[in-house]
């Protein structure tokens, strides 16, 4: 179930701010159109994990399923990831029509503030990881603004 609502949770996503959740229900959407016949038994299932990764999110994540906590928790985990630059820092600024410039400047807000769920993202999405990410975001600005 996890898998399938991680593969379609920005399906056919417009790349546009504001809206998620028309983007969830275009996601919903093309499960619908796209299920299997074996994995229809667990179709609620899956549209409630992909509803759970509306931002801002609407419910608490203490308040999910651990499956719905691990799928926000992979979805937060590209703000830290290797590739951060290119599907954070580009992919937002396409989807939000705005420069790379802009949206980097807006990285140290939102990583500040970034938290995970699942004591497996606590254990590998550290408090320290977090606060190097910000430090490079940080350097960054300041070798783009000389």
């Amino acid at each position: 179930m996890i898998l399938i609502a991680a593969l379609f949770h920005d399906f056919d996503h417009s790349g546009r701010v504001g809206q998620d959740d028309l983007e969830i229900e275009r996601a919903v959407r093309g499960l619908r159109a796209n299920i299997l016949g074996i994995d229809k038994y667990f179709q609620n299932d899956i549209e409630h994990l992909i509803r759970a990764t509306e931002f801002p999110y609407k419910v608490p994540s203490s308040e999910l399923t651990l499956e719905a906590q691990i799928l926000r928790d992979a979805d937060l985990s590209q703000a830290l990831s290797v590739a951060w630059i290119q599907q954070v820092v580009f992919g937002l600024a396409e989807e939000m029509r705005k420069t790379p410039l802009e949206i980097l400047k807006m990285q140290e807000g939102f990583l500040s503030n970034l938290k995970f769920s699942t004591d497996w993202a606590k254990q590998a999405f550290t408090q320290e990881s977090i606060e190097l990410k910000i430090e490079e975001s940080r350097e960054l600005l300041e070798i783009l603004e000389d």
